[in-house]
This record gives C-alpha cells, sequence and structure tokens, in this order.
C-alpha cells in the first residue's frame, strides 16, 4: 500500500506579479522534516463554463528537491478558470519510497471567502492538504 501523504499541501495566492499587477500563483509547501525529491506535478483544469464543457491543456512542472519547511511557486493561474475544478497531481520520493497525492481546487473554491493563513509563508490564500 502507498505511503500516506502528510504535511504537504498545494495553495493559492494572490501577489504582485514582476509589474506590480495582482495576480495568482499556486504554490507547494512542504511542512516536514524531510527533503521531498524528484517532484512532478501536472496540473489541469476541467469543468463546466455556463453549460459548456471546457477543460484546460495540461501542464507539467518539475523540482529536484523541496526541502524541509519550505515552499516553491509552481504556476501563475488566471482567474478565468476559478470557474473549473483545478487538478493538481503530485508525486514525490522521499528516500526510496514513491508518494502521490492528487489535489483538487473545487471549481469557484478559489475565492478570498476561503482564504486561511498559510503555513511557514506569512500570508494568506486557499489551501489543500
Amino acid at each position: 500500500m502507498p505511503p500516506k501523504v502528510e504535511g504537504v499541501a498545494m495553495a493559492v495566492v494572490r501577489e504582485a506579479d514582476e509589474e506590480g499587477a495582482n495576480a495568482w500563483y499556486v504554490y507547494l509547501i512542504n511542512r516536514r522534516e524531510v527533503t521531498l525529491e524528484n517532484v512532478l506535478i501536472s496540473s489541469r483544469g476541467y469543468g463546466e463554463i455556463e453549460g459548456e464543457e471546457r477543460k484546460t491543456s495540461e501542464m507539467r512542472h518539475h523540482l529536484e528537491k523541496l526541502g524541509p519547511k519550505s515552499w516553491a511557486r509552481i504556476e501563475r493561474i488566471v482567474e478565468e478558470v476559478f470557474a473549473l475544478s483545478n487538478q493538481y497531481w503530485l508525486s514525490f520520493y522521499i528516500g526510496r519510497q514513491l508518494h502521490d497525492k492528487k489535489y483538487i481546487f473545487l471549481a469557484g473554491s478559489i475565492d478570498e471567502a476561503n482564504f486561511t493563513n498559510l503555513p511557514l509563508m506569512g500570508v494568506r490564500g486557499v489551501m489543500i492538504e
């Protein structure tokens, strides 16, 4: 049986982009005391907008390592896809053991009403753990 993923979260944060404009970014947060290695994340959005099936292209991201008690920016996400469910499939190694978990921000859930204080980062955003 695969190991249960604990202490690892996905979060969406609104912050300034390089030009100082408001933007939304997806982060991976490692609350554990160990390094995550060979981290792979695939992301895609899917669902219905105004009765029409929609899906985004799938994006893939790789991090060689994510150290203990740290976080990394994964991708920018545009508000137009907040009406879709946004799925992040995460896999990583701890030592020689593979871990994986699917995180889904349900349609409409990326909203300030759902903001919480994000661990380690010291900012507010929407988090799934």
